[in-house]
């Protein structure tokens, strides 16, 4: 039997007696690809918001891996486990590409402040690991070499993969992928389908995915759900609900 990772029960919220979502529920299973669709508005990503504690539901209860995590504070749920990527990629544009990545790692990796302004061995041992697993997701991504360059030298799609590099430094259970794929070519999406393929077999990761690029949405997500106007229109395998009238209805009406 499959072991539930995520189990979404009941989530709702409102913004200015604006039902944003509501009734929510949700289940993926460990090591699952899942996808969570819908038109603009219709609250994907203020369900992300949700499972990483920017926002706390009025009710609802999500449990990730058997344990109860709703209302906790972002940096919690972070080590409990998910990690995430934005829709507006967010990095930090003049700290270089592999200090972009260690920030990700200091949620694994600690030492004192005093080790670190006396600059004692406990502090060159810890920043030496952390360069060292740095790297080797950098590499990848194919990153490693630009691992000098201020992030915000890096073209945009190759930004796209260093925001999930970072979020993989946090070894998450649960990773959440914002619309990865906004904004790139298609060449650059069809890289992004089999990086994305590619770390969730070889780093063992449950992913969520939004997106509006239904042609990686099919090739990779084995279920969807559909969101619109804060509830779920349907869910179930992905090619049963691409073609559910429902579906085309709501996309074709956006």
């Amino acid at each position: 039997m499959a072991k539930e990772m995520l189990s979404v029960n009941n989530l709702s919220i409102s913004f200015g007696g604006l039902r944003a979502v509501d009734e929510f529920n949700l289940t993926i299973n460990e090591g699952e690809l899942y996808g969570l669709i819908g038109p603009n508005g219709a609250g994907k990503t203020t369900v992300f918001n949700l499972l990483t504690g920017v926002y706390k539901p009025d009710v609802g209860i999500i449990k990730l891996d058997g344990k109860d995590i709703t209302g906790q504070p972002t940096t919690t749920i972070n080590k409990e486990g998910i990690a995430r990527t934005f829709q507006n990629i967010r990095l930090f544009s003049d700290m270089s590409v592999l200090d972009n990545v260690k920030v990700g790692l200091h949620n694994r990796f600690e030492y004192s402040t005093l080790a670190a302004i006396l600059r004692l061995p406990k502090y060159f041992k810890v920043e030496k690991e952390m360069n060292e697993q740095a790297m080797e997701l950098l590499k990848v991504f194919d990153l490693d070499k630009e691992a000098d360059l201020k992030a915000s030298q890096l073209p945009y799609g190759k930004q796209r993969k260093l925001e999930i590099a970072r979020a993989l430094a946090t070894n998450p259970k649960l990773l959440l992928l914002d619309e990865p794929a906004a904004g790139m070519n298609p060449n650059e999406t069809k890289e992004l389908m089999d990086t994305i393929s590619f770390i969730r077999k070889n780093f063992n990761l449950t992913i969520l995915l939004i997106e509006h690029d239904m042609k990686l949405v099919s090739g990779i997500c084995e279920r969807l759900t559909v969101l619109n106007f804060g509830r779920v229109l349907c869910e179930g395998p992905t090619s049963e609900v691409l073609n559910n009238p429902e579906v085309i209805t709501a996309y074709l009406g956006e």
